[in-house]
């Protein structure tokens, strides 16, 4: 099955340009980073949380699912006549006609519906909320994840639709979680318009080279090299870019706005140790709360009335 699958991808035209490097490691290290690639980084759609960490959260997670599912809401798209670019979006106005909108980012091989109890949340705040499918997840196309890296292009013309649909008096919170939180911290460097205000990440990676590098050794006993490095090259010709360019930390250096860093402290999937890297690398406004008991991505279950008073403390000072 191995060897037939070698075989197929070696007859894919992006592979040719690999057939160089192949001289200098093995063929099984090749098709050992190949086949962590495609585990890695192919899409899948969502499956409901059923690890035993997690199926206790299950009943209130599907309440809030529910609760999206049957909000008003309006279904936005980024390129809808090229369905090979297609992205896929929900805006959730506010009870009351409101300038304050918030655009949600989902974490790996999540949708926008994994991200309905923080919708609910700022939903009960008065915001607007954006809820977008990023590539390779849901109703967006893509074969291929990307870690938030081309992700934040497209968030950057969501904050654009925001801003023409709401008014050029919008006043715009990006807000992410584990991919998503690193989405966040990602768009932090780019040029964002002044309706932009602050940004919340919870549990984002550092960067992907060094989330990777973690994951091989905790998960498969693999050391970084060559693994990581040809899992890289992989990457490069399929979507057009190296690990190296996916860093929150670089993206963070060049940040001038305010930002809230959560962590779970006992988080063994994005080490806690990440959320200090993070913290440190920007020089604007910044606050880090560590959740001490909880795992990944789960500060908001650990404690939802903890997480939604943290945020609202947050916004009251820097969002305005």
């Amino acid at each position: 099955m191995y060897l037939r699958g070698y075989n197929l991808f070696m007859k894919r035209s992006i592979v040719r340009p690999l057939l160089i490097p192949l001289t200098a490691v093995t063929a099984g290290s090749f098709l050992l980073s190949y086949h962590l690639f495609k585990f890695a980084f192919e899409r899948v759609d969502h499956v409901p949380p059923t690890s035993k960490e997690k199926q206790k959260y299950a009943d209130a997670y599907y309440d809030y699912v529910d609760w999206m599912k049957n909000v008003p809401s309006k279904t936005w798209i980024l390129n809808a006549n090229s369905p090979e670019n297609k992205v896929v979006a929900s805006f959730i106005p506010a009870d009351k006609p409101s300038k304050k909108t918030v655009i949600i980012a989902h974490g790996y091989k999540g949708n926008r519906e994994t991200m309905a109890n923080y919708v609910k949340m700022f939903h009960e705040m008065g915001f607007n909320a954006l809820v977008p499918d990023d590539r390779g997840h849901g109703e967006s196309s893509g074969e291929y994840i990307n870690f938030g890296w081309l992700d934040r292009l497209d968030y950057l013309r969501w904050i654009k639709r925001v801003i023409g649909y709401v008014g050029e008096d919008s006043r715009i919170l990006l807000f992410g979680v584990s991919m998503g939180g690193a989405t966040v911290e990602m768009i932090s460097g780019e040029n964002l318009p002044s309706q932009v205000k602050a940004l919340i990440a919870d549990c984002g990676y550092s960067s992907i080279r060094e989330e990777l590098t973690y994951l091989l050794k905790q998960q498969f006993h693999l050391p970084e090299y060559p693994v990581e490095p040809l899992v890289s090259q992989i990457n490069h010709h399929v979507l057009g870019f190296s690990l190296d360019k996916v860093s929150s930390t670089h993206q963070l250096a060049k940040n001038k706005l305010p930002i809230l860093f959560i962590h779970g402290g006992r988080d063994t999937y994005v080490p806690v140790g990440m959320a200090y890297e993070n913290y440190q690398a920007t020089k604007a406004p910044k606050q880090l709360w560590i959740v001490k008991n909880a795992t990944h991505a789960e500060s908001f279950w650990y404690n939802p009335e903890a997480y939604r008073d943290r945020v609202m403390t947050f916004l009251k000072t820097y969002f305005r």
